[in-house]
């Protein structure tokens, strides 16, 4: 591990101590405002691209995640991918044939259990972090992954949220691309985990509703989110004839995919995107927007 490297680590172990800490001391809200406010600096790499999907539940986010994982990792074999689950209904695994030993909700925990007293020694808790930190990154079919899990305990996703935005900003620059499958709705832009991507990727269906949605996304996003470019995916679009304009709204549509009988029966099997045939649908509409919204050249 160079001296980079072992310096980012080491400051994630350090948001994690912060944040057991006041966990315990139930002054999250504090910890949040005084530790994690806009004086943290961006370690993103300056050619890395982070794609962030997002959108009402239920119209293929986390499908068409997957499917952008592997038309990047099969255009670019040689790049360092990275997938996160972000969303805590925690499908994208699934979708991409990975089983997470353990998500970052988990690790929290287990530190938080040892700042309660398991572990006396700050050196023993962070050692035990980072060895459960790489063990939760698995890699597979070209690219890495990770999970940030559903709390057990019911209440404020807040310090996980706050934890995986740091996790976020920090292991960036270390891949070429990152995927990131948002959390339904607008709930992880308003907490700013989404606070810096290149390329924002709304999906709706074609419905009026989906596509309220996404306008409200946007407002939002433009408020607080510090993206690149946005483009709109309308997915299992009955009737793409009628989407005859550029833009639904005030977000490009970059691609609309037609409902995908292929996709369906690979969700049923329970199957990964990685076994379905490279001119399906949804693989089809996924370079299509990728290409659209300039994230790779050709396909």
């Amino acid at each position: 591990m160079n001296e980079k490297t072992f310096g980012k680590l080491h400051y994630i172990f350090l948001i994690f101590f912060t944040i057991c800490i006041c966990e315990k001391n139930n002054n999250c809200s504090k910890m949040y405002i005084g530790i994690f406010g806009r004086g943290i600096v961006f370690y993103m790499g300056v050619n890395t691209k982070i794609i962030a999907l997002t959108g009402k539940g239920g119209v293929g986010k986390t499908s068409l995640s997957a499917c952008i994982v592997r038309v990047l990792t099969d255009i670019y074999p040689d790049s360092k991918i990275l997938a996160i689950d972000a969303d805590p209904a925690v499908g994208l695994s699934v979708a991409l044939g990975v089983k997470p030993k353990l998500t970052l909700d988990e690790i929290r925990k287990k530190v938080a259990e040892d700042v309660t007293g398991k572990l006396r020694d700050t050196q023993d808790i962070l050692a035990e972090a980072k060895f459960q930190l790489y063990e939760t990154m698995v890699e597979k079919e070209g690219f890495a992954f990770l999970a940030i899990g559903r709390p057990e305990a019911a209440g404020c996703y807040c310090a996980i949220n706050t934890y995986l935005r740091k996790v976020i900003e920090i292991l960036v620059d270390d891949f070429d691309y990152v995927v990131i499958d948002g959390e339904a709705g607008i709930e992880q832009i308003n907490r700013r985990v989404l606070e810096k991507v290149t390329h924002l990727v709304c999906v709706s269906d074609q419905s009026r509703k989906g596509l309220q949605i996404i306008e409200t996304i946007r407002n939002v996003a433009d408020e607080l989110v510090m993206y690149d470019k946005i483009g709109l995916i309308v997915n299992r679009a009955p009737l793409p004839e009628k989407i005859t304009e550029k833009e639904i709204g005030s977000v490009p549509v970059v691609a609309v995919i037609r409902p995908d009988d292929v996709m369906t029966e690979n969700d049923i099997e329970g199957k990964s995107v990685f076994e379905l045939p490279a001119d399906s649908l949804i693989l089809e509409g996924a370079r299509t927007a990728l290409k659209n919204m300039g994230v790779i050249d050709e396909y």
